[in-house]
């Protein structure tokens, strides 16, 4: 029986109107934080898969970019946090250049935040707060996982796994490991975007303004 190739999409062709809504400096706020609580209600709201998730770019200490998808833990007027291994890429290149940007790519409102700014480690208090509200497995997980390291199979992660799990069996307490922990990245820039129809998309920056007032400036981008 001969078999039918499926043909790939050509991604040029692909092509869709964006209509879903506008966004105006009239009624946007005069500082990121509060559009941004309420866009991210909004994608809740909308039962978006994983409406937390965001893309995380880093680059190394020679320029080298990196980027990879993590979920965001909290935000506030201080700024967004996520929590990881310190042993990865991304903690490495933190170490290294602080400089960090973060996309929420919500794409079915036809939306996005980027967000550019240095990235803080966090306390270790508030890695332990963060920490115990993890479920039992992911506690046992971010010790089993060196992350980014090498290793010969998914066996050995598993094995890794049980035996810590019978170290510390539900429902006790699993201590919070030395190289676990979180970062807060402060921005100085957010960009909201939102799809227009003829590619006359909405974009808003706010911009960190320096001096004690530690206000924003809110300027509209071409698209």
């Amino acid at each position: 029986m001969d078999t039918v190739q499926r043909l790939p999409a050509d991604p040029a062709g692909l092509r869709i109107s964006y209509e879903r809504g506008a966004l105006a400096e009239e009624t946007a706020p005069l500082e990121p934080f509060a559009l941004f609580a309420d866009w991210f209600a909004d994608a809740v709201d909308a039962g978006l898969p994983d409406p937390n998730a965001m893309v995380l770019a880093t680059a190394s200490a020679q320029g080298r970019p990196r980027n990879r998808t993590v979920l965001l833990k909290g935000f506030g007027g201080d700024g967004f946090r996520f929590f990881t291994n310190h042993t990865s890429r991304k903690a490495a290149d933190l170490a290294e250049n602080p400089w960090a940007s973060l996309l929420f790519p919500w794409h079915p409102l036809q939306r996005q935040v980027i967000v550019t700014g240095r990235a803080e480690r966090l306390s270790p208090e508030e890695d332990a707060a963060y920490f115990r509200t993890r479920p039992h497995g992911s506690q046992i997980g971010a010790w089993a996982s060196r992350q980014s390291s090498v290793i010969p199979g998914r066996r050995v992660l598993e094995e890794r796994f049980a035996a810590l799990a019978d170290r510390w069996p539900e429902p006790g307490d699993v201590p919070v490991p030395d190289f676990w922990g979180g970062y807060l990245v402060v921005p100085d820039a957010v960009e909201f975007w939102q799809g227009r129809p003829d590619r006359l998309h909405d974009r808003l920056r706010y911009t960190r303004e320096e001096g004690p007032a530690g206000g924003w400036l809110r300027e509209r981008l071409s698209p």
